[in-house]
């Protein structure tokens, strides 16, 4: 009994990667949150007005960042727990998202029933759905594996066929179709970028949590 108590007691013992992956991991990323709307956002847009050739890249690197962090929960769980917990996660960080970002954009526009987001069927594929399938697919895919090789093919699977889905909505019944219509290349690109990016930063952020070795194939 004594020897069992021991055990328990060395494995719930407090490390420096618990506290890394804990405590410091999780400030810093919410202190990167909360910069860009109020300090990299705007800096950006300064650095880059709209009439400028360059105007794109303040709403990449803030609405882009925001979507991979969305998209990355459900894809994590998915990865290290299970589909049907991927899928979950991802329903829930959708629909949170989907509920800000469509209230913002409403709260911008203003509350014309023409332009009111929330009515927009692109938004609610695009995150809640959106979230549903990058988590389970990627947990399907990989089911429970944590070899690398499995782990990325599983996880950029899910971010391509996520980011055609998205990609397929804005062009044909976004409320803002017009927008993506009118450069589909780049529309393409800058919806693709972020879940290629996505799909290759998380699974080894899994497998690293995990304790894995990149390396071990």
């Amino acid at each position: 009994m004594e020897s069992g108590d021991k055990k328990l007691t060395e494995e719930n013992k407090l490390t420096l990667n618990g506290v890394l992956w804990g405590v410091v991991i999780p400030v810093i990323i919410g202190i990167v949150i909360i910069l860009f709307p109020t300090a990299i956002g705007p800096a950006l847009n300064s650095a880059f007005p709209p009439d400028s050739d360059l105007s794109y890249i303040p709403q990449i690197l803030t609405h882009g960042f925001a979507v991979m962090a969305m998209f990355g929960v459900p894809l994590f769980v998915g990865l290290t727990w299970s589909k049907w917990a991927g899928g979950v996660a991802g329903f829930l960080c959708g629909t949170l998202y989907y509920l800000g970002y469509a209230g913002y954009y409403t709260a911008v526009i203003g509350f014309n029933v023409d332009f009111n987001m929330y009515r927009d069927p692109s938004f609610i594929g695009n995150y809640i759905v959106g979230g549903i399938l990058i988590g389970y697919i990627a947990g399907a895919l990989s089911n429970k594996s944590f070899r690398i090789k499995r782990m990325l093919g599983a996880a950029l699977t899910a971010t391509i066929i996520v980011g055609v889905f998205q990609f397929v909505l804005n062009y044909t019944v976004s409320f803002a179709a017009y927008m993506t219509q009118n450069d589909p290349l780049f529309a393409l690109f800058a919806t693709m970028l972020p879940m290629i990016i996505l799909g290759i930063l998380v699974p080894i952020v899994a497998r690293i949590s995990a304790g894995g070795e990149l390396w071990h194939m």
